[in-house]
């Protein structure tokens, strides 16, 4: 099913519930690269892959939304979205394990992420996904 209506609006009923708590601009990306995936591999799991990994080029998972990178920032968010869909390497769930630790630290405040002060940067992206993904789970069951 398309993702986006003929006006190419993104149908936000269509989209991951991390995306319908996202701005216009990530539901736009996300649909419109699905939509085309579809058209070229006509396989709904790469199609999905592939619109996750344009995503994250432009933005990053924050709590149960995607929020948009600085421009400066964009690209892959980590060794698996920059090496492919074949990479043998861990992806970062959405978390911009590219971005600085400044960076990371901050976004550990803005989600509360207990001991982050003493965390590596490794660490803090490890902490950023959990934190990440029970925003998520607690959205969903609240929604």
């Amino acid at each position: 099913m398309p993702k986006t209506t003929k006006a190419g609006k993104a149908k936000e009923s269509e989209l991951p519930s991390t995306l319908q708590r996202s701005g216009e601009y990530a539901q736009e990306t996300f649909a419109k690269t699905y939509d085309s995936a579809m058209e070229q591999y006509h396989d709904e799991k790469r199609a999905h892959q592939t619109a996750f990994a344009a995503l994250k080029h432009t933005h990053e998972k924050v709590g149960d939304h995607w929020e948009p990178k600085d421009r400066k920032d964009w690209g892959p968010s980590d060794e698996h979205a920059e090496q492919g869909r074949n990479s043998t390497a861990p992806t970062a769930s959405g978390v911009d394990a590219k971005a600085s630790k400044a960076h990371l630290y901050e976004l550990a405040q803005r989600l509360d992420v207990p001991g982050r002060s003493s965390m590596t940067k490794a660490e803090l992206v490890e902490a950023l996904q959990k934190a990440n993904d029970r925003a998520s789970a607690k959205a969903r069951k609240d929604g």
